[in-house]
This record gives structure tokens, sequence and C-alpha cells, in this order.
């Protein structure tokens, strides 16, 4: 039986390594190390134009696809002026995602989007995002330290027979939170499913009418004792992909 394939889409960002600084497609492996430790093979997906003309190319090979964090995306994806607080943001990933997430979600392939990734999710169905938070909920709490997880944790309150709350396999979720911006307007089809507790802000995504299709605002890679990402890996299993065949 072969280990569950799950594709996650890396950022396009400059780095350092060894004696070099370029532009690198690159992932946290903290990404890759929850999806081995669930049980699935990761392969990371770059930035690719041709994955608008043709998404299945890249598809194809995938039990389930994960869009992650990342940059802002940006607002001219979702037809609004830039806000000062949005940061330098990468058109051509938001281009190459936005075409896989819709070619997914059409194909049935599970789709997890983690933070940037929910909101992806989010403009890829048509929704529009809140582009910086204190504005809009007088606090920085959904990102006290930029670059780090220390004390980011808050709760989620998650829908009684939702995904998100079979996913993570409670109603209360405790949250690793990094982010200033948010869902706004939902996308086409999608619905909220999980609130925080510091403003009621909406932190879980769902669509019904896929077969598996999440978006968490948190980071369930950086937390061993989350199950989201287990779930997704669980769902993407060959087993479970013929019972749902059949």
């Amino acid at each position: 039986m072969r280990r569950p394939r799950i594709g996650i889409c890396t950022a396009l960002e400059t780095a350092r390594w060894g004696v070099w600084e370029n532009e690198a497609m690159l992932l946290s492996r903290a990404y890759v190390d929850a999806i081995h430790r669930a049980g699935g093979a990761a392969l990371m997906l770059p930035p690719d134009p041709a994955a608008g003309e043709d998404p299945d190319a890249v598809l194809e090979p995938l039990d389930a696809l994960v869009l992650a964090g990342g940059a802002d995306i940006d607002p001219a994806s979702y037809g609004a002026p830039r806000h000062p607080e949005t940061g330098r943001t990468k058109p051509a990933r938001d281009a190459a995602e936005i075409a896989l997430a819709r070619r997914a979600l059409e194909r049935d392939l599970p789709l997890l989007g983690i933070c940037r990734g929910m909101q992806l999710l989010n403009v890829a169905l048509g929704g529009t995002l809140i582009q910086h938070l204190p504005d809009d909920v007088g606090h920085g709490d959904h990102r006290r330290h930029p670059g780090s997880f220390d004390n980011a944790d808050h709760d989620v309150r998650l829908a009684p027979g939702s995904l998100a709350a079979a996913a993570c396999g409670e109603l209360l979720h405790t949250t690793k939170s990094h982010h200033h911006q948010a869902v706004d307007r939902l996308g086409h089809g999608l619905v909220a499913s999980g609130w925080s507790v510091l403003d009621d802000l909406v932190e879980a995504i769902e669509l019904p009418a896929a077969r598996w299709a999440l978006g968490v605002q948190w980071h369930p890679e950086v937390d061993p004792a989350s199950g989201v990402v287990a779930a997704l890996v669980e769902e993407a299993a060959p087993p479970r992909r013929a019972r749902m065949a059949a």
C-alpha cells in the first residue's frame, strides 16, 4: 500500500543558504514533517505559470492538496485597493494557486488551506479579505510576535457537526496564530465553521458541497497535538479514495 501523495504549494521568496542569496521556492519544514508524521508523502509544488492553462498536469499525481501560509495575497485578485499595511505580494504565486484550488475542487481532491491558504481558498471562490486586522478588530493579538509562534495561542470555537470540528476532534480548539489578514466576505458555497474567542473573527471555513475542503486560519503543522493534517492525509489515503469512488 503506497502512502498518500500530498502536494504542498511553496512560497516564492528571496532566501539565503550557504554563500548564495537568490529567489527560491521554499517551504517551512513543519509542513513536510506534519505530513510525514501522518503517514503521507509530501510533494512540494512551486508556483507554475502553466497552472492556469493546465492545472491537471500538476494535480494528476496527487491524492490531496495543501495551500500553505506565506505572503499576503495581492488585493487585485479580489478587486480591492491595496492597504498600506499589505506586505509584498507574489501575484505569480496567487495566480497559480487560485487555478490549482479551483481545479482541485472540481476534481473532488481533498484540500486543506492553512493561514494564507485559507484566505486563498476564499479568494479563489470569489470572496474578499480584511487586509489589516488591527484596523478592523482593534488589536494585534492574531500576530503578537512577527516571525514567531511564542505566546501565539488562542482558542477557536468550532461548529458542531462541521468538518473543522471532526478534524480537530473537539469544539473548542487551541490554535497557533500568526496572521494580520483574514476572511471578510465568504466565497461562493463556503460556510464559516470556526470563530476566534478573542473577537468572533472567522478562523475556519469549509465547502459542504465538496468531498473534503477545509480552511483554517491557524497553523496546525506546528502543533504536534493537532489532528488537522492527519485528517487530510487519512481522507487522501488510497483505500479511502477507492471506497469513495465505489
